[in-house]
Order: C-alpha cells, then structure tokens, then sequence
C-alpha cells in the first residue's frame, strides 16, 4: 500500500481539516479485534500512516480515509484470513537486507539465519564457491554475497518464479554478481564442485498439522515424503560429487529431524558432524564436512 495516502492529522497537529475517516487508534481496534495478532497490526496500521509502531503512540488520533483507507482494510482482511503479513505487504527482512517475497516462495524465517552464520563459521574469508539450492527468494545466497564480496555464490530452485524473485532481490540490493541457475536441486551444477552447499529444503511431513498455519505458502517447498526427509537424505547423498576435498554441506530440517539427518551424514562418510540449535534451543541446522582427499 501507497504510505501516506489519504492519512489526515486532528485539530492542527499537522495544519489540514479533520478527516471523516477512523484514527490510527480506532483502525488498531478493528484489526486486533479482527483476530490479527497485535504486532501485525500495529505494523499494517503504522506502515498506513507512513509511521513506524513507535510512532503510533504519539500520532494515534491521526485518522486514514480514502484509498489508504480500503487498501488497509484489504489488508486487515487478508491478514484476518491467514495470509502471512510479508505477503501483504510484499517484503520481509532477513539478515537486514529487505528483501522482496511473494507466494511464489517460502517467508524467510529467522531460523535461517543460523545456517548463514554456520557457513560464515566454517569457510575462510578468502574466495571460496558456495551454492544455494532451492534459493526461493534468495535469502541465503544474498546474505552471503552481502557477507563476503569476495566468494562466488551460485543459486538454484525448480521455480522460474521463485527464481525471478530472487534474481530482482540481488538487483535491487546490488549483488547482481550472484549465478542462479533454474533446476532441480543439483541438475543445474552437474560436473561442477563447490567449497559448500547450503540449504533449507522441505523438511514438513504432508500429513503434519502445521501445515495449516502455512497454506498460503508453496506446498512444494514445504512438504517432503518419508516423513519430511526424503529431499534432506536425497541432498546428503549425493552432495560428495558436487563438493570440494574438504567442502561443507550445510541443512536446515525440522526441530526433531536433527538426529536422523547427523546419523545420515556419518554414515554417508561426512566429518566433523554437528547440530546447531535454532534460538529456542531445537536442533535446527546440521553441518558435515566432507573428508580431505588424502585423508580418506
């Protein structure tokens, strides 16, 4: 929605005519009464007004009418529905890089960020080659290309559209250095290798309840068979023939995927095997090293 439009100050705070629409106060009310949880609102209803939430305190008797006024009931009602507020409003943040979202990928979510920190951690500053798969909007290729300059960052996803939000997100940002390659998994990199493969693939079991709090997400990204494993052990399988003497192979999985994907790791011949836990405190990221070349 336009920020700004239509939003009149009271009595003179702002020196025009009062409006005949609801305040920044009363639209707060309808939201929350709506169902929409009281964060959400406060943003919708700030964003409206061309404020930030602190703001809406000090500017609660401002009052919104006109096309402002519809485009934020649309939006009350969306978000009333389930549709998730970045959506709505067509970004969210991650790593503090804004970045473009639609339904055509996942919401990035704060739990992957662990995985950008776990590759930080394990790879030199120095150039090294590092590939996304399944980028979706491109999250954790841009903060790593955001992070280091310097390495080579390659993305891939089976969408064309989830590729073309992420392609947009790198221009925008000015990482347009970054190759995204459109296929599945690893069909687009055949015959190359890479210091790390990263990756937050779909890891939710089809029959799995919390689906319903995502149905306006990509099913496709979301859900996997064999309980939510099957593309988490097809990625640990075959990653050694895309990964450098000494490479990494970084995942997020589920809160309670954690041991079968390390114990899957080992017996696949990965080193230095761990799990990383998310902040509230689940096992969220697992990392294995393939072996030195002269030490297998």
């Amino acid at each position: 929605m336009e920020r700004g439009v239509g939003v009149e100050a009271m009595g003179d705070m702002r020196g025009g005519n009062v409006a005949d629409g609801p305040s920044l106060k009363a639209l707060l009310g309808e939201a929350i009464a709506a169902g929409i949880p009281r964060f959400d609102a406060e943003l919708l209803v700030a964003r409206a007004a061309g404020l930030n939430r602190a703001g809406l305190i000090a500017h609660e008797h401002w009052r919104v009418s006109g096309d402002a006024l519809l485009a934020l009931r649309s939006a009350f009602r969306r978000r009333a529905a389930g549709e998730p507020l970045a959506y709505i409003e067509g970004r969210r943040e991650f790593w503090s890089l804004e970045l473009e979202v639609s339904p055509a990928v996942l919401v990035p979510r704060p739990e992957t960020e662990r995985l950008v920190e776990a590759t930080l951690e394990r790879l030199l500053p120095a150039p090294q080659s590092v590939c996304d798969l399944g980028t979706g909007s491109g999250a954790i290729a841009l903060a790593l290309a955001h992070e280091r300059p310097q390495w080579r960052i390659t993305a891939t996803d089976v969408s064309a559209d989830a590729l073309a939000v992420a392609k947009r997100n790198a221009e925008r940002l000015g990482l347009g250095r970054i190759e995204f390659l459109h296929g599945a998994w690893f069909g687009p990199i055949i015959g190359r290798k890479f210091d790390a493969l990263v990756s937050n693939p779909p890891y939710i079991a089809a029959e799995d309840s919390a689906l319903r709090d995502l149905a306006h997400e990509p099913r496709g990204a979301l859900v996997a068979s064999d309980d939510g494993l099957a593309d988490l052990l097809a990625l640990v399988r075959h990653a050694p023939s895309f990964l450098t003497s000494g490479g990494w192979l970084l995942l997020e999985h589920g809160a309670t995927q954690g041991s079968r994907v390390a114990a899957a790791l080992v017996t696949r011949g990965f080193g230095r095997v761990v799990c990383l836990p998310d902040l509230a405190g689940h096992d969220r990221i697992c990392c294995g090293q393939w072996p030195q070349a002269n030490a297998r």
